[in-house]
């Protein structure tokens, strides 16, 4: 329960870290840090398997378990939306940020084009 509180907040920190800081260690406890309460809270919804029946309708079709519809919910709010959107926030920012501050203090790059003829500034 606590990582869906704070979860997100460690997840852009996590991001934060991997977009600053190079190597695989940032990387590596961006994978392990998540993978307890994410790992804990699948168990529950996948167990038990009973659950997984595939029923078959009056027609003799098969039709897909509601788990299915339940675990996919899940995947996509809990995995998606708790643990790996904040930390691509996290990261794409960063990584955007250390960009625009890197045009910005190199005078080497050639930036916007600029007028410099003050006649065609007062036309």
């Amino acid at each position: 329960m606590l990582w869906a509180l704070f979860g997100p907040f460690a997840m852009v920190a996590l991001g934060v870290r991997c977009a600053s800081t190079p190597g695989p260690r940032p990387r590596l406890w961006s994978v392990l840090v998540p993978l307890i309460p994410v790992v804990t809270s699948a168990i529950v919804m996948v167990f038990p398997l009973s659950r997984w029946a595939w029923p078959k309708r009056v027609d003799g079709t098969v039709a897909a378990p509601e788990q299915l519809y339940d675990f996919l919910d899940y995947l996509t709010v809990y995995v998606g939306g708790i643990t790996v959107l904040p930390w691509l926030l996290g990261y794409g920012i960063t990584r955007l940020l250390r960009f625009v501050r890197s045009r910005r203090s190199d005078p080497g790059k050639p930036g916007p084009a600029r007028r410099t003829d003050p006649e065609a500034d007062s036309a």
